[in-house]
């Protein structure tokens, strides 16, 4: 066993030029590489203070532009010029693509339903009785809780608790609105000083984890399929059959019978979303408006639900119940993250609908040019001439 060597760090000043400067030299000591690009940063590195511990460097990821895409939401209205940061090529061609078929068919309505960010602690009791007379307690004492939750927070409101039994346990789900900020943190800090106020009002003092598992941070579950994390967001469109065949060389009796076969294959597959691929356009959003990419896991589950009209035209939705975004907080603050949320109009107070929105406009945009590109056989030789795969010679 050799002694561990720690990474160093400076305590006075973490996130300064010449404490990466420190990491890298002994990361190269350590080694052998030299961070030439890691190095490049356009600002200055004690912005990332919250941000990231140890700093080194920069991951430089490509951002491209789709679009326009013509969004007739409730907070998102006009056309947008959608930034997206990934290395897969032929995604933001195929994004743009699907956007012209939204904006030539009058564009996408996008509407929040549902608001919510959880924390979900658990109660532990002696017995079934004791958890049952205790929810009925948190019923009564609503008040006294969110006064306590609140306590803690100029944005946070907590507005539902709900409430499993499991045995001599009860589980909770803490259901807060969060402003503009995605809130997993803000509802953790509200929630433990609740359940703080719980454990010493409560005659039982009852024992409590603050975390019960079924808020499912950072994890798909039907509990947040049905229940919704975040914002619930829906985006549909009526895509007229000219359109469609003049555009994508697809006809939409084929587009309907290819989405029967595909949901089918879904449900055997247990998938947690039915359309083509909603992770990717949200992964790549994500990351160039600075939201938490591992919240992905999450927002990418949803439902798929089309209808092919009398007329031959074809409506075809997108609901994502777990749509965690927030324009303030996080990453957001960082600088070339804010220039993409400029870009988007997303900066400022009372915009994290408006974001929302622009996600599930997103998605819908991506899944109508992939589904189409399967049906009309364009899914491989688009990735032939953008892709990674493409001759070299």
């Amino acid at each position: 066993m050799t002694d561990r060597i720690p990474i160093p760090r400076d305590p006075d000043n973490d996130h300064s030029t010449d404490a990466m400067t420190l990491r890298r030299e002994f990361l190269r000591g350590r080694t052998g590489v030299g961070l030439t690009h890691l190095q490049q940063l356009s600002f200055e590195p004690g912005l990332t203070a919250g941000n990231i511990e140890n700093l080194i460097g920069v991951a430089q990821v490509p951002v491209g532009l789709a679009g326009p895409l013509r969004i007739d939401g409730e907070h998102a209205r006009g056309d947008f010029y959608i930034p997206l940061a990934t290395t897969e090529g032929t995604l933001v061609a195929s994004y743009s693509r699907g956007a012209r078929v939204i904006t030539e068919s009058g564009g996408v309505k996008t509407t929040v339903v549902k608001t919510s960010m959880q924390r979900a602690p658990v109660f532990m009791f002696g017995d079934a009785p004791q958890a049952r007379d205790f929810g009925q307690w948190l019923v009564t004492n609503f008040n006294g809780v969110r006064q306590a939750a609140e306590a803690t927070t100029g944005y946070g409101q907590l507005v539902e608790i709900e409430q499993y039994n499991i045995g001599n346990l009860l589980y909770t789900r803490f259901n807060f609105t969060t402003g503009d900020a995605a809130g997993q943190n803000m509802t953790g800090k509200a929630t433990y000083a609740a359940c703080e106020w719980i454990r010493r009002s409560h005659p039982l003092h009852p024992e409590y984890m603050l975390s019960g598992a079924i808020d499912t941070d950072k994890k798909h579950s039907a509990m947040n399929l049905i229940r919704s994390r975040g914002r619930r967001v829906i985006a549909e469109v009526v895509i007229p059959a000219e359109i469609l065949r003049r555009v994508m060389r697809v006809e939409t009796s084929a587009l309907f019978r290819a989405r029967n076969i595909a949901n089918a294959g879904a449900i055997q597959a247990g998938a947690a979303y039915n359309g083509p691929h909603a992770a990717n356009g949200i992964a790549a959003l994500f990351i160039a408006t600075g939201q938490d990419a591992a919240n992905v896991a999450e927002c990418h589950a949803g439902i798929t639900y089309a209808q092919y009209r009398d007329n031959g035209d074809y409506y075809w939705s997108v609901t994502l119940p777990s749509v965690i975004v927030g324009t303030r907080g996080g990453g957001t603050g960082l600088p070339t993250q804010q220039e993409c949320l400029q870009i988007l109009g997303c900066v400022g107070a009372g915009k994290a609908d408006k974001l929302a929105e622009i996600v599930a406009a997103v998605v819908l945009a991506g899944d109508i040019s992939l589904g189409c590109a399967v049906i009309a056989g364009d899914w491989v030789t688009s990735h032939e001439r953008l892709g990674r795969n493409r001759p070299t010679s």
